[in-house]
């Protein structure tokens, strides 16, 4: 039997899977299957032709075969390249535009559902719903906000849907969602010399959500689906740890560390129209409620805040359109599109750990029926950003000021497999 050391190892191991990076706005990881990717997630709560459909709207299953697997893997790599235009480094001695502060990253999933009867299914999914990683080279002018931010999600969502009719299906769920995160910046140590230390800060935490859904079929050929996930609200315990030159510094300035984080709520409303054999077509609209991370103060063991991350996220909007093309018996083509509000309110408040924008999905996918109950979909997107101007002020606190701008981007590639027995 594993000691209670040891199962505590088991979430961590798994969650070290999950390299994780922000491809929807703020640091939301939509891409919970491939099936989607192609759409830009257009329909996500109404499609529902495999079992991904737990996270996007559990009523879902009930459209599903008697038992379906699902699990896919999508890689996102980010670009966040910064231009220097005045910035200040405060009390480091430091320069530079720090490389490209972005890289690649992995999302997988998996999903599986059972009908107990013909009008009653359970299921359960497994993904990472919340991801980010920035990280810059040294030399950086912006040392003093931070060198890296690495936020990784896990979350486990056991669901149950019930028919209530031919028209009507209703889902529910809850979720068990474990996050870590880890952030690194410069702090100055000696202004004489000149010498600067790392300050590391990791948190991790468990929190419990739910989330709700219901599927309309308007007409054999038409079908409407709404969908609700909670917010979810973390205690984050962990350390802070400098490892400077100076061995009374770095005790003086290490601790135990502990911070409030709640993590926004989500609603979907989502549409699909079968126009004919050959085409269907797929609408979305979705609301994010980012401003549940006003700030996040961060504090020592002693109960004294060490640090604040003044974030003034706004609530955003995201609406997506696309359409399935029935190329052959056995192949299916996909398109989309979909505009991406950023949670930045503005180029004061754009963190150098997270340097959104409003974003723009161009995308394009397949799907490939080689057999009776197996389904391979394939998906690439690409998001474009517009330059992201940011003039972050923290030099009254001895880290300066970003000032400058991004030009980002990011990829999305996605795979997976689906089968039906």
């Amino acid at each position: 039997m594993a000691t209670p050391s040891k199962m505590k190892l088991i979430p961590a191991l798994i969650l070290g899977l999950f390299a994780n990076y922000a491809s929807a706005s703020g640091f939301q990881l939509i891409e919970q299957n491939a099936s989607g990717l192609g759409n830009a997630y257009a329909g996500s709560a109404a499609i529902a032709d495999n079992a991904s459909t737990i996270f996007y709207n559990p009523a879902g299953m009930t459209q599903l075969k008697d038992r379906e697997f699902s699990t896919g893997l999508a890689a996102v790599g980010t670009s966040f390249k910064f231009t220097n235009n005045g910035s200040s480094t405060g009390l480091l001695n430091s320069a530079g535009d720090g490389g490209d502060g972005g890289g690649w990253g992995f999302v997988p999933n998996a999903y599986m559902s059972w009908a107990l009867n013909k009008d009653l299914y359970v299921g359960v999914g497994m993904g990472a719903p919340f991801g980010m990683k920035t990280e810059y080279a040294n030399p950086w002018v912006g040392a003093a906000q931070a060198t890296m931010f690495d936020v990784k999600t896990y979350n486990i969502n056991p669901s149950v849907a019930y028919r209530v009719n031919d028209q009507v299906s209703l889902g529910a769920g809850v979720s068990w969602q474990r996050l870590t995160a880890d952030y690194t910046r410069q702090v100055a140590v000696n202004t004489t010399t000149n010498v600067n230390s790392p300050l590391a800060l990791d948190l991790q935490g468990d929190a419990w959500g739910w989330n709700v859904g219901a599927l309309f079929t308007v007409s054999p050929e038409t079908k409407i689906g709404v969908s609700y996930r909670s917010a979810t609200s973390y205690d984050l315990t962990g350390n802070i740890n400098v490892t400077g030159p100076s061995a009374i510094t770095n005790a003086t300035l290490s601790s135990g560390a502990h911070a409030s984080l709640k993590l926004p709520d989500m609603f979907i409303l989502s549409g699909t129209h079968q126009l004919n054999n050959k085409w269907q077509l797929l609408g979305d609209v979705s609301w994010t409620g980012w401003s549940s991370i006003p700030k996040i103060d961060i504090y020592r063991s002693s109960g004294t805040l060490a640090q604040t991350l003044d974030t003034e996220f706004r609530d955003t909007w995201r609406v997506a359109v696309g359409a399935n093309y029935q190329y052959s018996a056995d192949v299916k083509l996909k398109y989309g599109i979909a505009y991406d509000e950023t949670p930045v309110k503005s180029a004061a408040y754009r963190l150098v750990s997270l340097p959104d924008n409003n974003r723009l999905w161009l995308s394009t996918g397949a799907q490939w029926t080689p057999s009776k109950g197996s389904v391979f979909d394939f998906g690439v997107t690409y998001l474009y950003l517009k330059d992201s101007e940011i003039n972050n002020n923290q030099a009254a606190l001895g880290r300066g000021t970003v000032k400058g701008s991004y030009a980002a981007s990011a990829w999305i590639l996605g795979v997976q497999y689906s089968h039906a027995f």
